[in-house]
């Protein structure tokens, strides 16, 4: 008997028929005999839905009362699909986050999970029943109700498998695996049969919505091995584990790409030296994420610094360095919207040089100007204005042979 943790995502329990279909997975896992805890989304829009109620009531509703609203969606689909189990003879069992000793950090709308007591989960395995989490939330230490934002029913399934040590985390979806690209945009996309934590960590962090990177980011530490699956559809999907085991002759695995990127720029910095961690530091504090940064140095031995973030926090980050232009000393402040990030990913670029070269080439003969560049011993990111952006995409999937079996 192996334990088996499934995730099912909103649109795998949009609607009571998918509800019974899920109801169904869970059967044909519990009949191959083993145990199954099953993690679940909110239904559908549901979610969506409760944030836009809140939002009729203020623009910026009160972080600690969302918590309460928006954790009320997994509530409903747990109940569901416990029931449609019930009902086809299994014994299963719904807990809400907290009940299933799910302790984060006090942070309301993007909480980290601290520490799981899986006490009350092992019990009701060990009755023989299904356990059914809901995904997403979590308690504090103080008993305060929180949500870990995001991605975050993906977080909670791949934690629970680290807690109780199971044997496989199937993550389902409406996809059937992890694409060279997104299939929705690129018509020769093709499934992975496999790809290592360090990829599908970097596609994840670049815009490819299939997995969260957090959820990645606990596998990876916990050594969780995931599939990636249909919920639709019984085909195998993709393995994501140490190191990918198949297609290894494929040095790049897959191209990402994310929009809404703005680029901002602060001019003639005075003070270079303490400059950057003033900025980024003062930025970290009215929680902005900074991503792509780059730095010149002018004649007059000024600094200009130029770094991207997402567009939906461009104003609040143009607030935060006006407020404190006096401390940061600088002459002025630039920004460019409507751009885009467009990454490749492979862990066999570590041992071929000429990748980024061969990206830069390819995206030049495609008339695409580059913004920003960034790079690591897996990735090259490159910033282009938002309307190439999937010109982009498809210039380096077909140069780099990814929609090749």
């Amino acid at each position: 008997m192996g334990l088996i943790v499934q995730k099912f995502g909103g649109t795998s329990v949009g609607s009571i028929e998918k509800i019974l279909n899920v109801a169904e997975c869970v059967r044909g896992e519990k009949e191959r005999g083993n145990q199954v805890v099953v993690v679940v989304s909110a239904m559908g829009k549901s979610t969506d839905q409760l944030v836009n109620m809140a939002k009729e009531i203020s623009e910026q509703p009160n972080k600690r009362e969302m918590d309460m609203l928006l954790s009320t969606g997994e509530q409903v689909t747990i109940a569901l699909l416990s029931m449609a189990l019930n009902q086809k003879g299994l014994e299963a069992v719904s807990f809400t986050g907290w009940q299933a000793g799910i302790m984060t950090e006090p942070v309301h709308g993007n909480a980290r999970i601290s520490k799981i007591n899986t006490d009350a989960v092992q019990k009701q395995l060990h009755a023989g029943k299904v356990v059914i989490v809901a995904g997403f939330q979590g308690v504090t230490e103080d008993g305060e109700i929180t949500t870990l934002g995001r991605g975050g029913s993906d977080t909670t399934a791949v934690a629970l498998a680290a807690a109780l040590n199971a044997d496989k985390c199937d993550i389902y979806t409406d996809v059937t695996g992890v694409f060279t690209t997104d299939p929705r945009y690129v018509k020769n996309a093709r499934k992975l049969l496999s790809v290592s934590y360090d990829e599908m960590l970097e596609l994840a962090n670049l815009g490819a919505g299939v997995l969260h990177p957090r959820a990645v980011e606990f596998a990876k530490n916990y050594n969780v091995r995931l599939e990636v699956r249909s919920s639709m559809e019984k085909v195998e999907g993709t393995v994501i584990e140490g190191e990918a085991t198949m297609e290894q002759n494929l040095v790049v695995r897959g191209v990402a790409f994310e929009d809404g990127i703005t680029r901002v720029t602060v001019l003639g910095l005075r003070n270079s030296l303490t400059s950057l961690s003033t900025i980024f530091t003062t930025l970290a504090k009215n929680q902005i994420n900074v991503d792509i940064i780059i730095q010149s140095t002018t004649e007059e031995g000024a600094a200009n610094l130029s770094f991207s973030i997402h567009t939906d926090d461009w104003i609040p980050t143009l607030n935060v360095l006006e407020n404190n232009k006096e401390t940061l000393a600088y002459d002025q402040l630039d920004a460019e919207n409507k751009l885009a990030k467009v990454s490749i990913v492979g862990s066999g670029m570590i041992s071929n040089p000429g990748v980024a070269a061969k990206m830069f080439e390819v995206l030049a003969n495609s008339n695409i100007p580059v913004k920003m560049v960034s790079t690591s011993e897996i990735k090259v990111s490159a910033v282009v204005e938002e309307k190439n952006m999937l010109k982009a995409v498809e210039a380096l999937h077909e140069a780099f042979e990814l929609g090749q079996n």
